[in-house]
């Protein structure tokens, strides 16, 4: 992954990212959805993984508080198993920790294994299951979270008050 570089996405990533999104999901995101979430969503997180100048892979996740759902991730053909996912994730996931997420959650194909095994490794457990969550065949949806340990209070000194 070392010729790859994953940067936050901006407005102008919108097509590259719809490329992605019809190549990898047989239902979509709209680009108008797309450029919704990169201009409009004060919620949304997305990076984008770029190679010799060009978007071959990104991540995304809605904020709220500290949550974070992550919406898709996506790595365009022929640069699959580069560890572009796992990049990606694990940029998504620090910069949201560091500012505060400290429970991220999504949504999986039951029959994703790969997709599975990646965030397992970062952690997340299986939670549950959503019964004929994706609208293209019907397939359930494995629902995973993971939490971050929270993080012990900073210790601050205390100290006597006295009467004078």
């Amino acid at each position: 992954m070392a010729d790859v570089t994953i940067r936050q996405a901006k407005p102008g990533d919108e097509g590259a990212i719809y490329e992605i999104e019809k190549i990898c999901f047989p239902d979509p995101w709209s680009l108008e959805s797309i450029r919704y979430e990169l201009e409009e969503n004060e919620r949304a997180f997305y990076v984008v993984a770029v190679h010799s100048g060009r978007v071959v892979g990104y991540a995304g996740l809605w904020w709220v508080l500290d949550e974070g759902h992550i919406t898709n991730v996506a790595v365009r053909p022929g640069y699959r198993n580069r560890k572009i996912a796992e990049g990606l994730l694990s940029v998504l996931i620090g910069h949201t920790v560091e500012a505060g997420v400290l429970h991220h959650t999504l949504e999986v194909r039951m029959s994703n294994e790969p997709a599975i095994n990646l965030y397992r490794k970062f952690g997340f457990e299986d939670a549950g299951v959503r019964k004929g969550y994706y609208r293209f065949g019907g397939e359930d949806a494995l629902i995973m979270w993971r939490h971050e340990p929270e993080r012990p209070e900073e210790e601050t000194e205390e100290t006597e008050e006295t009467e004078v």
